[in-house]
């Protein structure tokens, strides 16, 4: 080992012997943003260390679960009662119960609910379903918003409006590929000409309604409104995959937040409070087409586990005291105000936007609408920027093309340190 190398630098020279990249997640990986990937060992509250004991102000959260911060002493004793009595039965269990009612108490159109161990999961078997449900092949997607990383998913934009997607990754063949269709973001007429060319031939249509895959993108009312009335119309069942912005956006999530019901809804992070845990779920006349009641088939052993069912459980919980949304949404507002004057002082172009307890960095000169504007931003300024940040202490995503996350735990002078630290790096950006 070199006097000069870190142990983060170790430990990733290590990992590329034995795991592709060296990380089991690609974004992990540093790639966008350049340098060496920090191993984490140990975090509490808004704050993670990494292998060189450096510790960092955390917005990223696990990419979102880590609503009540990490380590939240009511959560792990709910996993510590759990895990003397066993790990995994591969039985049901009344948790599993308890945990589909609280979803389904407080999340709006969700009748039925089904538990899976990943989002990917969750939108993969939503996708079937209402293939299932509808018997119909066409999907329909936005560009940017990304949906996990199933075959008929990892999909973009063809050369035309209303031409076969392409498929994104290798090893997806173009006859799955072709019957996903991909439109703009926020583009009602793209939207209104899809339905109007394949509308009896869409099973569904799935949306990040408020998006966190290309950073944070809002959907717009008009756009979500017109998302549900043509599904409506036409027959097609709506998703909203809220894997991400469920829980994060509001108690009720993006439904409550437009005041529209989808038909299902997928979703993660949250709902395990950083155990692997996602679900999916909706009208109950939909739900029945699932296995064993009907014909569509999915299944999973590690589902409704027990130690992530008791994460979860406490964690919907706590989310519910009274004023928690109003403070989350508050300390986020307050992030974003304070990063966008910091860097309007400093005469750098940049601008930030939240939404309840996420949060977009865009170094451009409005809040984008759609993945096309996302990518106008200025990327190396950004990739300057994470870097200063990090060396200051304060941990981003490492990629410009994803929303962050503020916990309960972010108070006034974890919010203001952070800003005092973005204000130097925006002097010398």
């Amino acid at each position: 080992m070199s006097n000069t190398q870190s142990r983060n630098e170790v430990l990733f020279e290590r990992a590329q012997r034995t795991i592709p990249g060296g990380v089991n997640s690609p974004v992990r990986a540093f790639r966008s943003v350049g340098g060496t990937p920090r191993f984490i060992e140990r975090a509490a509250g808004p704050y993670i260390w990494d292998a060189d004991g450096k510790r960092y102000i955390d917005y990223i959260g696990s990419w979102g679960p880590m609503i009540v911060g990490h380590v939240h002493p009511e959560v792990l004793k709910a996993v510590e009662q759990v895990l003397a009595k066993g790990f995994s039965f591969g039985a049901p269990t009344e948790s599993e119960i308890e945990i589909a009612e609280a979803i389904c108490k407080i999340v709006p159109s969700m009748e039925q609910v089904r538990m899976v161990s990943s989002g990917t999961e969750a939108t993969m078997s939503a996708l079937r379903l209402a293939r299932g449900f509808t018997k119909r092949d066409r999907i329909v997607k936005f560009e940017g918003c990304y949906h996990g990383h199933a075959d008929s998913l990892l999909v973009k934009a063809g050369s035309g409006l209303l031409t076969f997607g392409n498929p994104t990754s290798a090893g997806v063949p173009v006859d799955i590929a072709k019957h996903t269709t991909v439109l703009e973001y926020n583009n009602v007429a793209a939207l209104e000409e899809a339905f109007k060319a394949f509308g009896d031939e869409i099973a569904a249509v799935i949306i990040e309604p408020v998006a966190g895959n290309m950073n944070l993108v809002k959907g717009s009312p008009e756009f979500i409104g017109a998302l549900r009335s043509l599904c409506t119309k036409h027959g097609a069942v709506l998703i909203f995959d809220e894997v991400m912005c469920g829980f994060r956006v509001g108690l009720r999530g993006a439904q409550a937040l437009y005041g529209v019901e989808a038909d299902m809804v997928c979703l993660g992070k949250v709902i395990g409070g950083g155990m692997p845990a996602a679900a999916f779920g909706g009208r109950r006349e939909i739900m029945d087409h699932l296995a064993p009641n009907g014909t569509v088939y999915q299944a999973g052993t590690l589902s409704g586990n027990p130690v992530a069912v008791a994460a979860g459980l406490k964690t919907l919980e706590l989310i519910q005291a009274p004023g928690f949304y109003d403070r989350l949404s508050a300390q986020t507002a307050r992030l974003a105000h304070g990063l966008t004057e910091a860097a309007r002082e400093a005469k750098v172009p940049f601008v930030a936007d939240s939404v309840g307890g996420m949060f977009g960095l865009y170094f451009a000169d409005k809040v984008p609408a759609s993945f096309a504007e996302v990518t106008k931003s200025d990327i190396a300024r950004f990739n300057r920027f994470f870097h200063q940040m990090l060396d200051a202490g304060v941990y981003f995503a490492p990629s410009a093309y994803e929303a962050g996350f503020v916990s309960s735990t972010h108070d006034d002078a974890i919010i203001d340190e952070t800003i005092a630290a973005a204000r130097s790096a925006f002097a010398t950006a």
